[in-house]
């Protein structure tokens, strides 16, 4: 068995270099990238560590053959060589899930799946000695992708989407995927130095996979993946890496990180969600979804709009943990204490929630956010091509990114310092973790942890797109 294996990490279109920095910063070599793909060569060892660590890709596959065929007596030959054996187990059936072709010979899909599958299938049944591959129980999961005549057969070592990281139960009406929340929050320049804040929280994603980051949680600490279950599994490999993970976590930073939404069943989603994946973090199971995410009642000093400070019982949250609370984002302005800071959201699609004019009605009310936070920056996720001039400003940046089987655009705006602190200065502080009819104010540190800003100046990034990508494809369902 070779000692290294060509992978790809399969993402949002749009984020390939996002996942591209993350495997090299795991000390991963990467041989080249393409419309949601990207391919690298790995130990067995680096393949546990991109499954644990990469936060934006969906999934992760082994390229078992790479092979030029323009006829299919070549491609059922080439996929009957290869070494299955080596990868997939005696009593393990087969599934060819995924089969894309674009600008090749070979154009027929389902005669395509069917041999690939006859191809491996006929491999094991030889090397086993049996008649026929079980049907149910553990199933491998074999994807082919053919371009320009190039036949990529992969087999998936991740299980589970890598989105589904185990905290998030309750999502919400329409939620945004914990790859496209990580995507964007690192495609706009944020680091874990700066405050951050979702006037549209929802189901917490954005103030969740922040956190994560801010904790240095690696997002797949707390789940397994389908290479468990392969030849190639090593189970000392596997728990050194995970323990080593989770030591690596620290809960000292005090963070700020907040979300709020304007519907009481989000927010406390959210802060179920939150809790889930702080015990996940801490290398256990996830918590009850009833459980509420607020520390034990402490005397604290609050202070109340138009009084002194007093001491009241209140339920105030660790340090550590991003605040979530019920306030809608008419009322939300920047602390007065705070200087930089990023709004990173998601606000509703029209597509997904409503119409279309209920959406831009929520762009045109959200240009108060430029008074209210005028030092900080602004990062928007949409599927309206026309938020711009419904929000009232260009953006300095914009990418197209996919989110699911939806074609995304994510708005980027520098700090507005031209307006001034015109927001109003008994506005709710979106870090608090009481609700808006509380009226109180709760204060934390913010984290020590230096990184780069993203670049300025209005780019169009939007060379990778899935319209018209060499395989066409558009990050709708393969990476599911």
């Amino acid at each position: 068995m070779k000692n290294e294996e060509t992978a790809i990490a399969l993402c949002a279109v749009g984020a390939e270099k996002v996942v591209s920095n993350e495997l090299k910063h795991l000390g991963i070599t990467v041989l080249d990238t393409s419309f949601g793909r990207v391919r690298f060569f790995a130990s067995i060892e680096n393949l546990y560590r991109a499954l644990f660590c990469l936060r934006v890709a969906d999934r992760v596959l082994i390229e078992a053959a790479r092979y030029p065929a323009q006829d299919f007596d070549l491609m059922f030959d080439n996929a009957g060589n290869v070494e299955w054996e080596k990868y997939i187990p005696g009593g393990m059936g087969v599934v060819v899930s995924k089969t894309r072709t674009n600008r090749s010979k070979l154009d027929d899909e389902r005669t395509i799946q069917a041999m690939i599958h006859k191809a491996v299938a006929d491999r094991l049944c030889k090397h086993y000695g049996v008649e026929r591959l079980p049907e149910d129980g553990k199933i491998a999961d074999i994807r082919v992708y053919i371009e320009k005549d190039m036949v990529s057969i992969m087999l998936d070592i991740s299980g589970d989407p890598l989105f589904k990281r185990g905290y998030r139960i309750e999502g919400g009406v329409a939620p945004l995927r914990e790859t496209t929340a990580a995507a964007i929050l690192l495609l706009s320049g944020w680091r874990r130095k700066f405050p951050l804040y979702d006037p549209f929280c929802g189901s917490g994603t954005i103030a969740i996979e922040a956190a994560m980051f801010a904790w240095d949680m690696a997002p797949g600490v707390g789940r397994k993946f389908a290479i468990a279950d392969l030849v190639i599994a090593d189970d000392t490999i596997e728990r050194t890496i995970r323990k080593e993970l989770l030591a690596r976590v620290d809960f000292s930073r005090r963070i700020r990180i907040g979300g709020s939404d304007s519907d009481p069943a989000a927010v406390e989603a959210a802060r179920a969600n939150m809790l889930r994946a702080e015990a996940l973090a801490k290398g256990g199971n996830a918590v009850p979804a009833t459980t509420s995410a607020t520390a034990p009642a402490k005397t604290v000093t609050i202070k109340v709009s138009g009084a002194r400070p007093v001491k009241k019982p209140v339920v105030a949250r660790f340090p550590h943990q991003p605040a979530f609370r019920l306030l809608p984002m008419e009322n939300t302005s920047a602390p007065e204490d705070e200087g930089e800071g990023f709004i990173v959201t998601n606000p509703p699609y029209g597509n997904r929630m409503g119409n279309t004019s209920e959406a831009e009605a929520v762009y045109q009310r959200m240009a108060h956010l430029r008074s209210r936070f005028p030092a900080w920056k602004l990062a928007v996720i949409t599927d309206h091509t026309g938020f711009e001039s419904h929000f009232g400003r260009k953006a300095d940046a914009v990418r197209q990114i996919t989110n699911g089987a939806t074609q995304t655009y994510l708005y980027v705006f520098n700090n507005d310092s031209s307006i001034g602190a015109s927001r109003k200065p008994a506005a709710p502080d979106p870090f608090s973790a009481q609700d808006d009819r509380a009226g109180r104010f709760e204060r934390t540190g913010q984290t020590e942890h230096t990184g780069q800003d993203a670049q300025s100046g209005r780019t169009e990034q939007t060379e990778q797109t899935g319209q018209g990508g060499p395989t066409g494809h558009t990050g709708q369902d393969e990476h599911d």
